[in-house]
């Protein structure tokens, strides 16, 4: 199953037109989160890089230190409006590697694990909110800063 949803995202994200062929547009460097509510410490200092290539629907990769004090990979798709000049409002879902805490979360396969989310960006800063299931916490906002690439 886990390997079934891993290859069925990752020909979802490579199927935007020429995405291995042009370079990335933008680059989003996450610093950290804000977990709302939560039942026990996590790790709020998360830096991170994406990359991004913006085909009509935004497919990112990249890479960041996760609330667990580890390195995580992560693949997203998204969808953003403009929403006035130099602001912009989302939606993502992403595909994230939690090595050896998958099952810290209640809808992990293993230790890949599926986020869905919205986000704004205004200028170059970001956020992104992250509902969780209210066991050990009930929202997750991650921030930080975002550039187009030319």
């Amino acid at each position: 199953m886990k390997r079934r949803l891993v290859s069925c995202f990752l020909a979802v994200w490579l199927s935007g037109p020429s995405i291995a062929l042009a370079g990335p547009d933008r680059l989003s460097v996450l610093l950290g989160s804000e977990h709302v509510n939560a039942t026990r410490s996590f790790q709020e200092f998360n830096p991170g890089v994406f990359l991004t290539w913006e085909r009509g629907l935004n497919y990112s990769a990249g890479l960041y230190y996760n609330s667990y004090k580890k390195v995580s990979p992560l693949v997203s798709v998204g969808y953003d409006w403009e929403v006035a000049q130099d602001f912009d409002l989302g939606a993502f879902f992403a595909v994230a590697v939690y090595p050896g805490d998958g099952d810290e979360f209640s809808h992990a396969m293993g230790d890949v694990v599926p986020f869905v989310g919205l986000q704004a960006r205004y200028k170059n800063v970001f956020v992104q909110l992250i509902p969780a299931d209210g066991d050990s916490l009930d929202a997750l906002f991650t921030f930080g800063l975002s550039f187009e690439l030319e």
